[in-house]
């Protein structure tokens, strides 16, 4: 039967195909080395669980939690806002409870863009971003990020007929994948450049606690007037460890998260209200949980950037936060030929840079999703399969 062209547009989301290539791998006995999606291997906060076991068994719980969801939710996290940033934001009004972060990135774009309208989108990048663009019909502006502007777009580059029809612009700091941070200066003009043009600012700050040495990520309301353009995404995937938990939140202008409120309301039903109160329970463990677990990341950090620098890659930096290490290939190794050899030769799993955007030709990821021993064999595994593909080039 035939597909729509919008749903056509859309790419192969290579991550969603890697959990069958590791099962095959395993079922071949491979030892598998997975560094692909971020999802760590480590437990989330312990009063989490424990309050996820206990609301599951109150009946209320299971009820439709429609897109209110759990008052005492979102009082958790505007209290947790203003706590780590110093801004405060009505619960009510200017926030709204998420199954998880992706979900509301995604369909935000249903709410602003349509045919003729642009989204300007770093390259490589989350996907999310691209897939809300195409399903509502709108032409997604991809911007190369690159070493050349220390990962950041710069408006400047974009031509004014492309400027004058966009609509959204996603921004992602500290980045997935390049693990850039943006300094505040630049945050400024781009917030300046949005409200000149009434340019909807998608601020996706999932990774802002996962940050080392020092570093702390700003939030987007730290630039003055950025309330009048802007909605930033918050997730406990990451720094709690809740990947396949599916909560998050937005807060911000309170006519981009009603509008954004509105869509969901079409779509989806609410998170499980347990759900949200096992996530109260985690931000409410921010502070004494949370550096542990930085920690944890910091380590995994200091040995993929000595594993794959001893292994023959070019680690030009240290990343001062996320959980990923954005590693480039000498000229002529293609990231998708590197990604896949890696895998069916030494049975490791990275991420090819060009499945996240064509800006990520030359480059590939890789998560400190496990321990610093294994990330430390991939390593040496990935050095062996660079090797043959430099020789078999060479020759």
């Amino acid at each position: 039967m035939r597909t729509t062209r919008r749903f056509d547009s859309l790419p192969v989301y290579l991550l969603a195909t890697i959990p069958q290539k590791k099962r095959d791998l395993i079922a071949r006995g491979v030892d598998v080395i997975d560094l692909g999606a971020g999802d760590a291997d480590l437990a989330p906060p312990p009063a989490a669980v424990e309050a996820l076991a206990a609301a599951a068994r109150e009946p209320a719980m299971s009820r439709y939690g429609f897109g209110l969801g759990l008052p005492a939710f979102r009082d958790a996290t505007t209290a947790w806002m203003e706590k780590r940033f110093g801004h405060r934001f009505d619960p009510l009004k200017e926030t709204v409870p998420l199954i998880g972060s992706k979900e509301g990135i995604a369909h935000l774009a249903l709410a602003y863009l349509q045919q003729g309208d642009v989204a300007i989108i770093p390259d490589p990048g989350y996907l999310s971003y691209l897939g809300g663009t195409l399903l509502s019909d709108a032409e997604p502006h991809l911007y190369p990020i690159t070493p050349r502007t220390d990962f950041l777009v710069d408006l400047d580059e974009i031509p004014e007929s492309v400027m004058a029809r966009t609509r959204l612009l996603y921004l992602n700091y500290p980045n997935n994948p390049t693990a850039a941070v943006a300094p505040l200066d630049y945050l400024e003009r781009v917030v300046r450049t949005c409200r000149e043009r009434s340019i909807v600012l998608v601020y996706d700050n999932a990774y802002s606690e996962l940050t080392f040495d020092g570093y702390v990520a700003p939030s987007i309301f730290d630039v003055p007037g950025a309330r009048d353009v802007a909605i930033e995404f918050h997730s406990l995937s990451k720094t709690y460890n809740m990947t396949g938990w599916r909560c998050g939140w937005a807060a911000g202008n309170a006519g981009i998260v009603a509008a954004l409120a509105k869509t969901k309301s079409f779509v989806d039903t609410g998170q499980f209200m347990a759900v949200q109160k096992a996530g109260i329970a985690a931000l409410e463990s921010w502070e004494s949980w949370v550096p542990g677990n930085v920690a944890v990341f910091r380590e995994r950090r200091d040995a993929a950037v000595a594993a794959f620098r001893a292994n023959g890659f070019s680690v030009p930096e240290v990343p001062k936060a996320s959980m990923y290490l954005w590693v480039p290939l000498p000229e002529g190794v293609q990231s998708i030929d590197f990604h896949e050899r890696l895998m069916e030769e030494e049975g490791v799993i990275v991420l090819a840079g060009a499945a996240l955007g064509a800006g990520g030709k030359g480059f590939f990821r890789i998560s400190f999703i496990t321990s610093p021993a294994r990330i430390t064999e991939a390593a040496v595994r990935a050095g062996r399969v660079l090797r043959r593909m430099v020789s078999g080039a060479a020759g």
